[in-house]
């Protein structure tokens, strides 16, 4: 009996040691918070006092200058007219001087093999597209045949028909474009042969034309 409470006095003791140091340590962190405080209170009255009197700044309405916008500049269609007149094709033209002697008066470039024309009367090229001049008035013919070589050279196309009419419901029957369309074709970059179709594709009424291969822009 004497034993164990000798042994209750010893942990009560330490328990009441463990209160006392947690109690100071409680005040301790108490001291240290009030001193920070009034450290920082007394920081904040010196710049006051340093500064003066100060006021919150006002939002500044600014104002909204619109500017004047540049008018828009037609770029594309300047370099489409350009073009336009860069290949523009002439009515007075002479092609019969550059014309084959053969039956189909075919045409080539001076660089390219009379196997090239031969070829392209056999038709080893597949006609890709083809433009029918039919009933068009001699501007609108060649207005028509310039957009349509544009076009083709743009997609890449290297044979194509050009379908001018054989003059059957013409003055004297004879076809009022095909002079022309041989003319103008000449005349174009894109244009490197031409031949008349076989029987099977127009005959005498339409033309095969070779492109040269596209090299772009």
């Amino acid at each position: 009996m004497t034993i164990r409470r000798a042994r209750s006095l010893q942990d009560l003791a330490a328990i009441r040691q463990a209160l006392q140091e947690s109690a100071a340590d409680s005040a301790r962190r108490e001291a240290e918070a009030r001193d920070k405080a009034a450290r920082e209170k007394r920081e904040r009255e010196l710049f006051a006092h340093s500064v003066g009197p100060v006021a919150p700044l006002r939002h500044a309405v600014r104002a909204l200058v619109e500017r004047p916008r540049p008018h828009p500049h037609p770029r594309q269609r300047e370099r489409d007219d350009a073009a336009v007149l860069h290949e523009a094709i002439s009515d007075e033209f002479d092609v019969e001087t550059l014309l084959e002697t053969d039956d189909a008066l075919s045409f080539r470039r001076r660089d390219i093999g009379p196997e090239v024309v031969r070829k392209l009367r056999r038709g080893v090229w597949t006609i890709q597209a083809q433009l029918d001049l039919h009933g068009l008035r001699r501007d609108e013919a060649r207005e028509q045949l310039g957009a349509f070589l544009r076009e083709a050279d743009r997609h890449g196309l290297r044979c194509v028909r050009v379908i001018h009419g054989k003059g059957n419901g013409s003055p004297g029957r004879e076809p009022v474009l095909k002079s022309r369309v041989k003319g103008w074709l000449v005349q174009r970059k894109e244009v490197i042969a031409f031949t008349q179709a076989r029987a099977s594709d127009g005959g005498h009424g339409a033309l095969v034309v070779l492109l040269a291969p596209h090299r772009g822009h």
